[in-house]
């Protein structure tokens, strides 16, 4: 029988079945809603299992504030401090003893400690709180939890206890796992939607939301927002909205000290209101005394990784379903409450059902060098709830493989092992490695400490400025950070030995010995473009804003459009010095469209930044010659010298390839702009090998080029059915224009064609010229398709009108056996 408990708490009423549950299976889930009292009430009532046998039960939380928290309540309930019956540990603080039974870890602490024991000595249950979150720790630690209890530890046993989450789920992973249900007690809490404006700023109307409740409503303030920034500014707004000395006005978010946070959730003295500004870190886990009223904005900041781009950002996105419960929850923990919602009631059906999983959206290099320190390359042999995506895991393969970390077959080096002992993230550990080589393993472990634990030495842009107020920090957050990097200096230094050098890289080197593909070219008016591609700007009062080149530690927005939240300076001739082996030098050759002819340059780039560049001399070859063609084609193939008689030799193929079709045995060449585009290879470029300049091109070199198109049994006909003249009776060569809208057309004075009875015509006779016929003076007189026809027809007519105009010219009755003439009659005739 589990113990009993002076306070009653609605889980309660299944502490025995868990008892139960747990004495004969070796995995349970036990879903509960918020307030049922889960977290501080499950661990005690195991303690006097007989399964237990002295050893000890580990629960893990997903946050600091909820480890400390649940441990002093939880000691409390037994009369006692943290760290003697019931302890925690936590990153920056411990409070353990010999006598603790009951570890309340958070769940990166314990993925560390099941990787240097797998067995878990000592340990006899694994509690999972607030799963429901899906950290990708917890993920991960239940999945190598699991492996340990298949495999090394069968009387191992694992509870994982949620709120809101699909139980059936989590006990089929677990070997179809008993689960047990708590309906919990919630009072009764009135839902009031407000609806938000789109064109205010969020945090004026949470300050306008809160005076209101607090003037509606007797009780403290739970407030939701997506992150400190909101937090400050509403607290801004608030202070000149409310100047009663009764409310506090408090925030709550991870990157405080410990000891403010303890001040936020603490109870509000007697007589006394409190307004907690929070972030999610608020949801679960925590009862904040005397909370009746929740205002909840609707929004969340979480982060996602893009494996293309190698960058972790932070995205304010819609809470889910879920989540929006859970805050609604915390105003009736203790009392009936009041929820304001900032969004219209129908929108909460569109909101996601729940948060995504981080292991879908996160950095998976940490999850693949701790797998692969367990011996396992593919993590599809362990029980993840979802599956770690290909392409995130494939990114983080490929980063450790660079860093060192992993060998070719996926397997974790003893460069990787010692990367993983120093407890950060793969990129922040080889810095400090890289770092101390350089004589600067201490100042990089400051970096780490600042990069890891947000808010650490202020939130200014300047990386060298906010460690600079890092270090002169004296809070106890502070000094335990510079401990902890001390710490990790003091391990890269016990195994790496004396520095190789003692000259201090600049912040911004060892920042980017952790990120070189983040290291940026200023673009000008503070806007940069980073060795990954992406685009990104910083504020341009800030000094960054005129630095040439920086290293980027932190950035937020789209890939095309960032800001930069944490960068600092470094100079080209460092990023030169220390990243010699991934700079690239290249020739670019490119195509002038203003000249129409090759510019050459000599690039020097790191990834998609370009360091130098200088013009080159040009020396012609057929890669040359392949730019300067497709430059060409793309100004215009109306921009070639062509001469008359080429481009009449083109429309002279055209016509015929029009009058034979595509499907004559031998068919004419397309030589149509587009034909001719695509066919540059065989025409153009070989024109070209020795030449950079379209002036270059003459318009005998461009004759000659098309000619290659013309097959030479074809060139022959050419000349027999498309001739370029037409020679009259009179023995005048006429030109046949093959350009003429109406067809080939020859424009000849009416007399020259005296005596001709059958119609000119070409293409073996198949087409019949245009005739345009002139007057002595060359004025249009006549079109026809048909001469014979005019000279029975309408030639009467002409002949009638113009022997009145040319009287000196011959006007024959019969023109059809008249002699042909270019003259005029002789005087006298």
């Amino acid at each position: 029988m589990p113990r009993s408990f002076d306070t009653p708490l609605p889980i309660d009423a299944v502490l025995d079945q868990l008892s139960r549950t747990l004495a004969d299976h070796n995995a349970a889930v036990l879903v509960a809603p918020p307030g049922a009292g889960k977290t501080t009430r499950v661990p005690l009532a195991l303690l006097d299992a007989p399964w237990l046998q002295g050893r000890k039960i580990i629960m893990l939380e997903p946050r600091r504030i909820a480890a400390r928290a649940s441990a002093d309540r939880m000691a409390k309930t037994l009369g006692e401090r943290a760290g003697e019956t019931v302890g925690y540990r936590v990153r920056f603080g411990s409070k353990v003893s010999r006598a603790t039974k009951i570890e309340v870890v958070t769940e990166g602490i314990f993925s560390r400690q099941i990787l240097e024991d797998p067995e878990l000595t000592g340990v006899a249950a694994v509690l999972f709180d607030e799963f429901h979150e899906r950290s990708l720790d917890a993920d991960l630690g239940l999945a190598l939890a699991r492996d340990a209890q298949t495999g090394l530890r069968e009387d191992l046993r694992m509870l994982v206890m949620s709120a809101t989450l699909d139980g059936a789920r989590v006990a089929k992973l677990l070997g179809d796992a008993p689960v047990i249900s708590s309906e919990g007690r919630a009072f009764a809490v009135e839902t009031r939607y407000l609806g938000r404006k789109a064109d205010a700023p969020l945090e004026r109307q949470m300050a306008d939301a809160i005076a209101m409740a607090l003037r509606a409503d007797p009780g403290s303030v739970l407030a939701f927002l997506p992150g400190a920034a909101e937090i400050r500014r509403t607290q801004n707004f608030l202070g000149e909205r409310i100047h009663d000395a009764s409310i506090e006005i408090v925030p709550l978010f991870g990157a405080l000290d410990a000891a403010v946070q303890d001040r936020a959730i603490a109870p509000a003295p007697t007589g006394q209101r409190k307004v907690v500004l929070a972030t999610s870190i608020a949801e679960t886990s925590l009862t904040i005394e005397g909370v009746r009223i929740v205002v909840d904005s609707g929004m969340a900041r979480v982060p996602r990784y893009e494996p293309d781009i190698g960058l972790t950002r932070l995205e304010t996105v819609r809470a889910s379903r879920a989540a929006v419960d859970q805050r609604r929850g915390r105003a009736g923990r203790t009392e009936p409450g009041v929820c304001y919602r900032l969004w219209d009631e129908p929108q909460t059906a569109s909101l996601p059902a729940y948060t995504q999983p981080e292991i879908l959206s996160a950095d998976l290099s940490s999850l693949v060098l701790d797998l692969a320190q367990w011996g396992v390359s593919d993590p599809r042999s362990l029980a993840f709830l979802d599956p770690p995506p290909a392409p995130a895991l494939k990114e983080a393969r490929g980063l450790l493989g660079e860093l060192g970390a992993l060998d070719g077959d996926g397997r974790i080096t003893a460069e990787g092992k010692s990367l993983r002992a120093l407890a950060l993230p793969p990129r922040l550990a080889r810095m400090i490695v890289d770092s101390h080589r350089l004589g600067a393993g201490e100042e990089a472990a400051d970096i780490a400490a600042v990069l890891t634990e947000r808010g650490l030495g202020g939130d200014g842009v300047d990386l060298d400025f906010r460690l600079d107020q890092f270090r002169r920090d004296r809070s106890q957050r502070a000094s335990s950070a510079r401990a902890l990097a001390q710490r990790w200096a003091s391990q890269v230094s016990a195994t790496e030995g004396a520095p190789a050098e003692d000259t201090l890289p600049s912040t911004g080197v060892m920042l980017a010995l952790a990120f070189p593909d983040r290291v940026a070219r200023n673009r000008g008016n503070g806007s940069f473009v980073l060795a990954n591609g992406r685009g990104a700007a910083v504020d341009q009062a800030s000094a960054l804003a005129r630095a040439p080149y920086i290293a980027v530690a932190e950035l937020t927005g789209t890939a095309a459009n960032g800001r930069i939240l944490l960068a600092s300076p470094i100079l080209q001739s460092d990023i030169e010095l220390r990243f010699a082996d991934q700079i690239e030098t290249t020739d670019q050759i490119s195509f002038d469209r203003s000249a129409m002819a090759l510019r050459a340059r000599r690039r020097k780039t790191l990834h998609a930044i370009t360091l130098s560049e200088a013009p080159m001399a040009l020396a012609p070859s057929a890669d040359t010659a392949r730019v300067l063609a497709d430059g060409l084609v793309d100004a215009g193939l109306d921009r070639l010298p062509w001469s008359k008689t080429t481009k009449q030799w083109r429309d002279r193929v055209m016509f015929l390839r029009k009058a034979e079709g595509d499907a004559a045995p031998h068919s004419w060449p397309d030589l149509s702009d587009d034909a001719l585009a695509a066919q540059r290879e065989t025409w153009l470029v070989p024109a070209l090998y020795d030449k950079t300049a379209l002036k270059e091109l003459s318009a005998g070199d461009l004759s000659e080029a098309l000619m290659v198109l013309l097959p030479w049994e074809l060139r022959a006909r050419l000349e027999r059915e498309a001739p370029t003249h037409f020679e009259a009776p009179t023995g005048t060569q006429l030109a046949i224009d093959y350009e003429a809208e109406q067809g080939p057309t020859i424009a000849v004075r009416l007399q020259e064609l005296f005596g001709l009875n059958t119609h000119p015509s070409i293409a073996n006779g198949a087409v019949p010229l245009v005739l345009e016929l002139l007057s002595p003076a060359h004025r249009p007189v006549q079109v026809t398709r048909d001469l014979p026809g005019f000279w029975r027809g309408s030639y009467a007519a002409v002949r009638s009108d113009l022997r009145g105009r040319y009287p000196r010219h011959p006007w024959p009755e019969d023109p059809a056996s008249a002699a042909p003439t270019r003259r005029v009659k002789p005087r006298g005739t």
